[in-house]
This record gives structure tokens, sequence and C-alpha cells, in this order.
């Protein structure tokens, strides 16, 4: 059976590798110090939530051979154009893909970041 902890770091009850690797960190204060800032978190949260999909991780493996335009994602997709736009705006807003307007067309590509994250 799980141990409830109170709230207090002075009071609380734990096992002492626990107590002795916080301490190594300057206790809960360090340790949270160590933490990547809100906003860190908050793009890195966009990424995930971006990767979650299997569609828009198929148009990431499709950016990361060539960039391509709406019409060729939708063929190799299978999918309506407000599904694909929807998909689109997603990962731009995550920092992963870019558009380019070439004459009528969007030429969509990875970005430097989006390329990290090809499978």
């Amino acid at each position: 059976m799980e141990k409830k902890c109170s709230c207090s770091e002075e009071t609380m009850s734990l096992p002492d590798e626990i107590v002795m690797s916080l301490r190594k960190y300057g206790g809960i204060a360090g340790l949270l110090k160590r933490l990547p800032d809100d906003e860190t978190l908050a793009s890195s949260g966009e990424i995930h939530k971006a990767l979650s999909d299997p569609i828009r991780l198929k148009i990431m493996s499709m950016l990361g051979i060539q960039p391509l335009c709406v019409c060729v994602l939708k063929a190799g997709l299978g999918i309506a154009d407000s599904r694909l736009s929807y998909h689109l705006s997603v990962m731009k807003k995550a920092g992963l893909i870019e558009g380019e307007q070439q004459g009528n067309w969007i030429i969509y590509s990875l970005t430097e970041e989006g390329g990290k994250w090809v499978l």
C-alpha cells in the first residue's frame, strides 16, 4: 500500500534514496529550479499534441521526403480539404511545418524543429 505524503517537505515521509537525491539538488525548491520554464513546457506540449495524431505523423513523413503542395498531401492521405487544413494549422501552430506561397500554390515543408521529429 502506498503512503500518502503531506505537502510540507519537512514532514514528508520519503524513502531514504529519494531524500538523499533531493538533497543533492537542494530539496524540492532546487528540483523545481532545474525544470524548463513554462514557455518551453507549453511549446513542448504543443509539439507533442501535434504529433499525437497518425494523420499528422503521415504528413510529417511525407514532408520529410520532400516539400509538397496541398493537392499532393490530400491525394496521398485521401482526406477532405477541411480536415487537411485543420491538421496543417495544428502543425503550423506547433512550429513543425511552414508554407511558402509560390504563385497559386502553397508549398509546405518541415521547419528545422519539424525535421527533428520525422520518423
